[in-house]
């Protein structure tokens, strides 16, 4: 048994006051002479032993009243055997409260973040006033990164909101440990009260510091089930107008119960232009289709929407994509415009089509393109190759068709430096074109049927595209000889399509054949390349737009209802700026970059991480995971229907006492009355 205050037990020389009185109190007895003393004498012998009995009786119950009063104050307790705090020191309490999103689902039908605010307050009323207490939250802020006084903690705890972060366990401590391991007192504890979501609880990441005594509190949700929209895609390679979308919606279901007939809704731009039911089974994911037309030219912003609860962050999803009103296409020119190009892509609405002479060349204009043709140059200078090198960097599209005779060392020199095969001689034996690869991105669903004995081009004369190691060439074309006659390179962002022959009759009857139509209708359409549906937050990711001069705008992003304003980091490289967030939007939603005219000139959307989605918990199963990973001075406290202030005070003081003596004292008490009343 140990004493809170054990200066008290010095009062225990009190009990010498009932004991002094009790030895000169006691009653003297007279002797009176009868002439018969026979039945007197035995009366009188009788009642002097009652009453001095009785006398050592009250002496004795003093002695303990005195005795329990005095060990009452001094506050005896018994010691838990995981109690090392040395209650005569200030302690030091770090306090983790879970605020990611999982702290949504219900305990007792509150929001579990609730519980685990009313919990931290019962944390600290089981400390002095003098102790001192640091708040951490998923959030790491800095006003958490020192101590408080207990009223301070108690008041900044109703601030905690849910948050978008979500860390690891091992995060968490060693956040904790950071601020704690520096001070030199031995009453130093951390807590951690949470719902122990797995994909939280990295145990075996933990370094244990045996001088910090660590508790976690776990708390139960009543509802572990969530149906969430994960992610959408589109399978086009390019939007306009008036064009019909397949809108693939991944669903999952983290649960352990069906779903049918739930509800998906689709709207664009606030307007809904779809609605499909689907069904989905427990632990499952289905991919559910929206069918809708493109409208509107320009920036158009959606949301996909289900109804699920009480976990709800995840119940909407939201994504951006720009409609342009033409593809833009710039053709350089040797001497002569290709009459075929002309024809096929200089009439058509859908393009922007642009011819101009190598000789008046503005290479600024590049990134306004999004894909240039090189038409039969005889040589590509260093000042070009640069140019055309950074803009397919940049994710542009280059279509290069060779020249009769060409300047071999130029050509390759720049065909090297973009990571694609180089040419190596001419071939002037007549030849076909054999093979069409439909399986590429190129000439994917383009036939619906070939012929077994299709007719395909004649080629009379052709460069031989020699094929290097070091390339990543597809072969889209390929000769009866087995030379290559189109080829597609991968570079950094964009892409190089390299033909072997240019298009004139001399050559061969390529631009005559039916085929020449889709192949290059479709490299001018996969040259719209599309950016970024969404973005997640709190990965800290980059957006790009398209502008020449940093200095000429000031891009800002605001809400759709122009409820936040960010500036965000700009930086200019190359023909591209790149915006930087750095997790300064909190709140998934659609949004506009707007250039210092106050025009929208690109939409982005963010979405909540979906990794808080899945509600499955280690809450139950703490003892054998720390047990897995080796941790031994963590000690689990629940408490789910106790209060944690008389639990961590019977942990960190053991078993109170004083309550029990000062009960003794009153039985004592009582009991002395008693016998005053009745013993004659």
């Amino acid at each position: 048994m140990h004493f809170v205050y054990p200066q008290f037990l010095f009062a225990l020389f009190a009990v010498t006051i009932p004991v002094i009185i009790h030895l000169f109190n006691f009653r003297r007895y007279k002797k009176i002479y009868f002439t018969n003393v026979k039945y007197i004498k035995d009366l009188q012998q009788e009642s002097k032993k009652k009453s001095n009995l009785k006398h050592i009786i009250l002496l004795i119950i003093r002695i303990l009243i005195i005795s329990c009063i005095v060990i009452a104050f001094a506050q005896p307790y018994f010691l838990n055997k995981n109690n090392k705090i040395n209650h005569a020191k200030k302690k030091y309490v770090s306090i983790f409260i879970d605020n990611s999103f999982s702290m949504q689902a219900h305990d007792n039908n509150f929001n579990m973040l609730e519980t685990a605010k009313k919990k931290a307050k019962e944390i600290a009323s089981a400390y002095n006033s003098n102790d001192l207490f640091q708040l951490l939250t998923n959030d790491f802020e800095g006003k958490h990164q020192r101590f408080y006084s207990k009223t301070e903690f108690i008041d900044m705890i109703d601030d905690i909101k849910i948050s978008i972060s979500s860390k690891k366990i091992s995060e968490i401590i060693k956040r904790q440990k950071d601020i704690l391991t520096p001070i030199k007192s031995p009453n130093k504890e951390l807590f951690l009260i949470s719902d122990f979501q797995k994909n939280m609880c990295d145990f075996k990441s933990i370094v244990p510091d045996t001088n910090i005594s660590s508790y976690l509190i776990p708390l139960y949700a009543e509802n572990s089930n969530n149906l969430y929209i994960d992610s959408c895609w589109v399978n086009i390679p390019f939007y306009k107008s008036n064009q019909n979308v397949i809108l693939n919606v991944r669903i999952k279901n983290s649960s352990s119960e069906t779903y049918d007939k739930k509800t998906l809704k689709l709207f664009i731009n606030n307007i809904q232009k779809a609605i499909a039911n689907f069904d989905i089974k427990p632990n499952a994911e289905t991919v559910v289709k929206l069918n809708y037309v493109i409208n509107n030219p320009g920036i158009n912003q959606g949301k996909l929407k289900i109804i699920d609860y009480p976990v709800t962050f995840d119940d909407e999803f939201f994504f951006s994509y720009f409609v342009h009103p033409k593809i833009p296409i710039l053709v350089i020119n040797n001497q002569n415009e290709n009459k075929y190009l002309n024809s096929l892509l200089g009439n058509d609405s859908l393009f922007f089509y642009k011819n101009v002479n190598i000789n008046n060349l503005d290479y600024s204009i590049f990134s306004n393109y999004n894909l240039i043709i090189i038409n039969e140059l005889k040589t590509i200078t260093s000042g070009l190759a640069f140019k055309l090198n950074n803009f397919i960097k940049n994710g542009g599209s280059l279509m290069v068709v060779p020249a009769d005779n060409i300047n071999f060392e130029n050509y390759n020199t720049f065909l090297n430096s973009v990571k694609a095969d180089i040419f190596s001689s001419v071939d002037t034996n007549n030849t076909k074109i054999s093979s069409i690869d439909l399986n590429s991105e190129l000439f994917n669903n383009v036939f619906e049927k070939i012929p077994k004995n299709i007719k395909l081009p004649d080629i009379y004369t052709h460069y031989v595209i020699n094929t290097l190691s070091k390339s990543n060439q597809i072969t889209l074309l390929r000769l009866r000889n087995n030379d290559s006659f189109l080829n597609e390179y991968k570079y950094k962002k964009g892409k190089v399509y390299l033909f072997a022959a240019p298009f004139n009759k001399a050559a061969g009857n390529f631009q005559n054949y039916a085929i020449f139509v889709p192949t290059i209708y479709k490299i001018a359409f996969l040259s719209n390349t599309l950016s970024k549906l969404f973005y997640t937050l709190g990965k800290d990711e980059y957006t790009e737009i398209n502008a020449s001069n940093i200095n000429d705008n000031l891009f800002k992003i605001k809400g759709i209802n122009n409820n936040i304003e960010i500036i965000p980091e700009q930086k200019k490289i190359l023909s591209k700026t790149y915006l930087f967030l750095h997790n300064q939007i909190k709140k998934a939603g659609n949004y506009f970059v707007v250039n210092n005219e106050n025009k929208n000139i690109k939409g982005l959307s963010y979405n909540y991480d979906r990794k808080e989605s899945d509600l499955k918990y280690y809450s139950k199963d703490l003892d054998s995971i720390l047990d897995d990973a080796n941790i031994s001075n963590f000690y689990i406290i629940k408490s789910k229907d106790k209060n944690l202030t008389k639990v961590l005070t019977e942990i960190n003081k053991g078993v109170n006492l004083w309550k029990l003596f000062l009960i003794f004292a009153l039985i004592l008490l009582l009991s002395e009355v008693i016998i005053l009343r009745v013993w004659e």
